[in-house]
């Protein structure tokens, strides 16, 4: 477990030297502007369209953080030659890829709680209204999303040759899952066979990202999402995530790593 930490702490120091970190500024400081313009207008339509803005932004950012940091993590141990004494330590691969997810996750978890503090506050402060447990319910679930997106990005890593590739190809994925894949069920109906078996397959073999988006409660202040609910969510996300790292690890186990 020591070891596992050690790793996953090199990559949120990482995160932080890197351009990432600032790119979390930046949106961040964005996201303040939005909020803070809310005070110009006085239509309740007007705010609650800010607030989806403010919040697309936030998941649009997550992303980038996720799946810029993970696909870079293996490769740049492969071509930094660092990977050979970090396995003559020893270090298990099996732990090189808990690491480095556990880095990866908690270092999203950290820019959501920062992006998630400032829309909190500026939304707070012109609303006169802080649902904070509204807040967290929604930071929870984007965190564990996070968590099948990393371990697909880290799959992609031991898959494809280059970074740039998988993180394209992960973009791709899962702006694909995030828009159409609440659709495909419905999609597969108008289909004959055997593409509508095809889709269905599609459909319940995908993990269902699009389940985590709680953008419209929080835009449009409605109720909290059943306790019950979150929790079914957390454990979807924890047998994918599993799934995923498992699959990650039969790969990478039999990679050969060339000097």
């Amino acid at each position: 477990m020591n070891t596992i930490l050690a790793l996953s702490h090199v990559v949120i120091k990482e995160l932080y030297r890197r351009k990432d970190f600032y790119v979390l500024f930046v949106f961040t400081a964005l996201i303040t502007l939005l909020m803070g313009s809310v005070k110009f207008f006085h239509d309740d339509k007007i705010v609650r369209y800010l607030k989806e803005i403010s919040l697309l932004l936030i998941w649009v950012s997550a992303l980038v953080v996720a799946i810029g940091t993970t696909a870079r993590q293996l490769p740049a141990e492969s071509d930094n030659r660092t990977i050979f004494p970090l396995l003559a330590n020893p270090v298990t691969r099996a732990q090189v890829i808990l690491g480095k997810l556990a880095g990866c996750w908690f270092a999203c978890g950290l820019a959501l709680l920062v992006f998630y503090l400032f829309f909190g506050v500026i939304a707070g402060s012109r609303e006169h209204h802080w649902p904070l447990l509204n807040y967290f319910q929604a930071l929870w679930l984007q965190w564990t999303m996070l968590a099948i997106v990393t371990a697909f990005v880290l799959l992609g890593s031991v898959v494809f040759a280059a970074p740039s590739s998988n993180a394209t190809i992960s973009f791709v994925v899962v702006t694909g899952i995030l828009l159409l894949g609440s659709h495909l069920n419905q999609v597969a109906l108008n289909q004959p066979e055997p593409l509508r078996s095809i889709v269905y397959g599609i459909y319940f073999l995908i993990p269902h990202l699009e389940w985590y988006d709680l953008r419209e409660l929080i835009a449009f202040d409605q109720d909290l999402l059943p306790w019950a609910v979150c929790g079914l969510d957390t454990l979807y996300a924890a047998i994918y995530t599993s799934t995923l790292l498992f699959a990650t690890w039969l790969v990478f186990r039999r990679k050969a790593l060339t000097v």
